[in-house]
């Protein structure tokens, strides 16, 4: 069966076509600008056929019907006719605690994504979109709805809780829900069988995944389950990531506004938007472009880059904590998979936990055994695995085993 797997941002459609015969990419592609003059749609097919074209798209529904067309388009396409298509999974940011595990999309989930957009405001409602355009052109074929809180759903209580007042939680449910959870959960499955290879058995895992992109988070997986996570009521909790400034000091909120004078949406864009490694560096949100300033001695951009490190290497200490022990640590997402560097300051001095890098193995280019690269030496007692992380491909099975369920 051919899965189409959707993610919808505020201005953009991501998509993807799966074979789930054979797991493999058929196609994918992007919707960008939607709303906008600069409207424009990139698609690419598993065997290297590529399509750009500029097209008028007001919302969500003609991005949609620009993908299907795409998809079906008799040069650039990989399908016949929409018939082809026997499911579509979409990424939904925010599920609350409503939703632990993926689910087929009726009316009254679509209620309840409404209804969290009061939580994600950036994401659920283009997610909704996203949806309603989907299952208009598509009414025939189900559509899942895969979480990217649901994974974390196992923390427990007092790894979720704020030191807030009950009520803020009871009422308003004011808790930590974490996010990235589909890539933490591919990558610890990945993990987890790597373990399983090497003579670990499931209940003893304790394993640490760091996401790190423009957008960064840590989690800590226990036998399978995640018990914490780095972000937390909304994405800006925890590491330094592109734009954001993670861990902060709540009172800083309140001097901002009432000593600076600066008003709320002033404050969330600069705290989302402006902070970060770009905020520090003054140079850039890509680690790249950080690391070519810091050599030509820019500061500000070696400041950005100690302190991006620090705290993974800080959480990463805690997490053994919280595991009561660690026998794997997983690097993924753009930074992850692609920068060597950051991949051995993010490590640095933690020999004391087990962890020590080869540098020999942490080359720029990885050598990658069915998406895995082991980087740490062979006497380590805890595993260092760069793994390539695939969102899309677990949105594409929890499609498939919601539907083999009903």
């Amino acid at each position: 069966m051919n899965v189409l797997v959707v993610n919808c941002g505020s201005s953009s459609l991501k998509y993807e076509l799966i074979d789930m015969e054979t797991e493999q990419s058929l196609a994918s592609g992007i919707c960008e600008r939607l709303g906008t003059d600069g409207a424009k749609i990139e698609h690419e097919t598993h065997d290297g056929r590529t399509y750009e074209a500029a097209v008028e798209m007001p919302s969500h529904t003609e991005a949609f019907q620009e993908a299907v067309s795409a998809l079906t388009d008799a040069e650039y396409g990989v399908i016949g006719s929409l018939e082809e298509i026997s499911a579509v999974g979409h990424r939904v940011v925010h599920g609350g605690e409503d939703f632990a595990h993926s689910v087929l999309i009726d009316e009254e989930v679509e209620e309840a994504i409404d209804r969290f957009g009061e939580l994600a405001p950036l994401h659920n409602p283009p997610n909704l979109l996203g949806i309603r355009a989907a299952r208009k052109l598509l009414p025939d074929d189900p559509h899942v709805a895969v979480f990217d809180t649901a994974f974390h759903q196992t923390m427990p209580r007092h790894a979720f809780i704020y030191g807030l007042p009950w009520e803020m939680y009871a009422e308003h449910g004011i808790r930590r829900y974490g996010f990235h959870g589909t890539s933490h959960r591919y990558v610890s499955l990945r993990a987890g069988q790597y373990l399983l290879e090497h003579g670990i058995p499931i209940e003893e895992h304790r394993i640490v995944t760091c996401h790190l992109g423009n957008g960064c988070s840590m989690a800590a997986v226990k036998a399978g389950k995640s018990i914490d996570t780095t972000m937390g009521f909304t994405p800006l909790e925890g590491l330094l990531m592109g734009t954001r400034c993670g861990d902060l000091d709540p009172a800083i909120v309140i001097y901002l506004a009432q000593t600076l004078g600066m008003r709320l949406e002033e404050i969330d864009r600069m705290l989302n938007k402006e902070s970060g490694l770009l905020g520090l560096s003054g140079v850039s949100n890509d680690m790249r472009d950080l690391q070519s300033a810091a050599s030509e001695g820019n500061d500000r951009a070696r400041v950005a880059m100690d302190l991006f490190a620090y705290r993974v290497r800080k959480y990463i200490g805690a997490y053994a904590a919280a595991l009561e022990g660690i026998n794997c640590v997983v690097l993924t997402g753009g930074i992850g998979e692609n920068d060597h560097l950051q991949r051995r300051w993010c490590v640095q001095g933690l020999e004391h936990l087990g962890i020590v890098e080869d540098p020999a193995k942490n080359v720029a280019d990885l050598e990658y055994e069915d998406g895995i690269a082991p980087i740490g030496t062979d006497d380590s007692p805890t595993h260092l695995l760069v793994i390539k992380t695939d969102e899309e491909l677990m949105i594409a099975r929890d499609t498939v085993e919601v539907l083999s369920a009903q």
